[in-house]
C-alpha cells in the first residue's frame, strides 16, 4: 500500500504500516496503479492520444463507471484498481477537503473490506474519509449535501466496524457499529433512507454486534442482538439470514453449556433450510452442527439422530462443495470420530483409508490432515492387535509430524512413544531383526584380474 496514489497526502497516525503487520498486496493481480499509471489508458477502449487529451472529469466518469461494471461482473481486483484511480482523479479535480474525495476514500475502503477482506487497507482509507467529513459538514450549505455527508459517515462507520472486527480490535468495532446506528437513525428521521434500506442496515449492525459481544465474552448482549435480528427478519423473506442468526444463537448457547437450547435453535434453522430450499451448503453446515451437538449429548438415544445428521451433512457437502473440499473432509473426520466412539472401528478406518488420497491431493502429503488420519488409523490398528500394520502406519505418521512440527513437539513425542512401544511387540521386533540381517549380509565381491594376473596377487595401492 505504500505506493498507492490514493494515499499520497495524509495517513492516520500509526507506527506500523500494513506491510509491517504482514498485510500486503500478496499475489495481488490488482496492485494499485502507480504515478502516471493513473492517467494512462489501460483497456479504456480509447486510443492513447485520445485518452491523454481527455479532460480529468471525463476520465473520472469513465473509471467510476468501469469500476461499477467490474463489481457487477465480480471482477474485484480490476474494480479496486479503478477505484484507486478514482481517488487520485477526485483529488486532482476537487482538491483536499471536498466531500467527493471523502466519498471516494469510503468507496475504496468498502471494496478492500468486502471484496478482498483486507482489514488494514480498509481501515486506512476509511480513516482518511472520516478525517475529511467534519470539514465537509461544516462547509455544506444545502440540505442535500449534509445528507450526503451523513450517508458517507454511515458507510465509513460500517466499514470501520467490519474491518476492526476482522483485525480483532473489538473495542473499536463496537464503537463503530454503535456510531453507525446513530447515523442510520438520523438519516431515517430526516427521511433520507427508505424502510427496506433501513431494515437491511439495522440487520447488518445487529448481526455484527452479536459477533463482537460473543468474542468479548458478553453472551447475554450477543443473544439480545440476535433476537433483534430475528425481529427485523420477521416480515422479510430472507431464510438464509434467519438460518444464520439461529446458528449464531446456537453457538452462543453451546459455549454457555446450554446444549438443549443450542439444539433447539439448530432444529429451527434446519426446518427453515429444508422448507425454503436454501443453499445446499447452508443445509450441510446446519446438519453438521446438529450432528456435533447431538453426538456430544449425554443421552444415548441421541446417537441415532446424530448419525442421521452426519450422513445428511456429508451428502449435502458432497453435492454442494465436492468431496475434495476441506468442509466435506472436516465433516467426514468428525463423523469418523463419532463412529469410533460408538464402536464402529472398521467403518471408521475404511472411510479414513479411502480419504487419504483425497487429503494428500487437497492438503499435500506432509500436512497435518494426512498425519492426523494416519494417527487415527494406526490407533485403531493397535486396539485391534494388528501390531505390524500399526507400526507401519504410525511410522509414516511420525515422519510427517517430524517434518511439520520437529522432534520436540508434543504430537511428535506422543507418536514416537507409540512407535517405540510397537517396536517391542514380538512380531514387529522379529520383522525388524530380519530386515536388519538383510542389511548386514556380506556382499560377494568378484575380483577380476587384469594383464594376465592369476588373481592371487593384489596391488600395493
Amino acid at each position: 500500500m505504500a505506493d498507492d496514489p490514493a494515499m499520497t497526502k495524509t495517513r492516520p497516525n500509526s507506527s506500523e504500516s500494513p506491510a509491517d503487520m504482514g498485510i500486503t498486496n500478496r499475489s495481488m493481480n490488482a496492485s494499485p496503479p502507480r504515478g502516471s499509471d493513473v492517467l494512462s489508458p489501460p483497456q479504456t477502449g480509447y486510443g492513447k492520444k485520445e485518452f491523454i487529451m481527455m479532460p480529468p472529469e471525463e476520465k473520472l466518469k469513465h473509471f467510476d463507471n468501469r469500476a461499477q461494471a467490474h463489481e457487477d461482473n465480480q471482477e474485484f481486483d480490476a474494480c479496486i484498481q479503478d477505484l484507486v484511480r478514482c481517488v487520485a482523479l477526485t483529488r486532482l479535480l476537487y482538491g483536499e477537503g471536498h466531500l467527493k474525495l471523502a466519498q471516494a476514500h469510503a468507496r475504496l475502503a468498502k471494496a478492500y473490506f468486502q471484496f478482498k477482506g483486507w482489514g488494514l487497507q480498509a481501515l486506512e482509507h476509511s480513516a482518511l474519509a472520516r478525517e475529511l467529513l467534519p470539514f465537509c459538514s461544516s462547509i455544506s450549505s444545502c440540505r442535500g449535501e449534509k445528507l450526503e455527508v451523513l450517508r458517507c459517515l454511515l458507510s465509513v462507520h460500517l466499514t470501520q466496524g467490519g474491518a476492526s472486527l476482522l483485525t480483532a480490535n473489538l473495542k473499536e468495532a463496537e464503537s463503530s457499529f454503535l456510531e453507525a446506528e446513530q447515523a442510520l437513525e438520523e438519516l431515517h428521521q430526516r427521511g433520507a433512507i427508505n424502510q427496506e434500506e433501513k431494515i437491511n442496515t439495522e440487520l447488518e449492525i445487529s448481526t455484527a454486534l452479536s459477533r463482537v459481544y460473543k468474542r468479548q465474552n458478553r453472551p447475554e448482549e450477543a443473544l439480545s442482538q440476535c433476537e433483534k435480528s430475528l425481529q427485523l427478519l420477521k416480515d422479510c423473506d430472507q431464510p438464509e439470514k434467519t438460518c444464520s442468526t439461529y446458528r449464531d444463537m446456537a453457538a452462543i448457547e453451546q459455549e454457555k453449556g446450554h446444549l438443549d437450547r443450542a439444539t433447539e435453535h439448530l432444529y429451527k434453522a434446519h426446518a427453515i433450510a429444508m422448507s425454503h430450499s436454501t443453499e445446499e451448503l447452508e443445509g450441510a453446515q446446519i446438519s453438521h452442527s446438529l450432528a456435533l451437538i447431538l453426538s456430544a449429548a449425554a443421552e444415548p438415544h441421541h446417537n441415532d439422530s446424530a448419525g442421521h445428521y452426519f450422513e445428511q451433512s456429508l451428502s449435502a457437502y458432497k453435492n454442494s462443495a465436492g468431496p475434495q473440499d476441506p468442509a466435506f473432509l472436516a465433516a467426514q473426520d468428525d463423523f469418523c470420530r463419532f463412529l469410533l466412539l460408538n464402536g464402529q472401528q472398521e467403518r471408521c478406518v475404511e472411510i479414513q483409508r479411502a480419504s487419504l488420497a483425497t487429503k494428500r491431493s487437497a492438503f499435500g502429503d506432509p500436512s497435518p490432515e494426512v498425519a492426523d488420519t494416519l494417527q487415527l488409523i494406526g490407533s485403531v490398528e493397535m486396539t485391534e492387535g494388528k501390531m505390524k500394520q500399526a507400526h507401519r502406519t504410525m511410522t509414516k505418521c511420525l515422519e510427517i509430524q517430524s517434518l511439520l512440527y520437529g522432534p520436540q513437539h508434543k504430537k511428535t513425542k506422543a507418536t514416537q512413544k507409540a512407535v517405540d512401544m510397537l517396536a517391542r511387540a514380538p512380531e514387529v521386533a522379529e520383522r525388524q531383526q530380519r530386515k536388519g540381517r538383510g542389511k548386514t549380509k556380506p556382499h560377494t565381491v568378484s575380483v577380476v584380474s587384469s594383464s594376465g594376473n592369476d588373481g592371487n596377487s593384489m596391488s600395493d595401492s
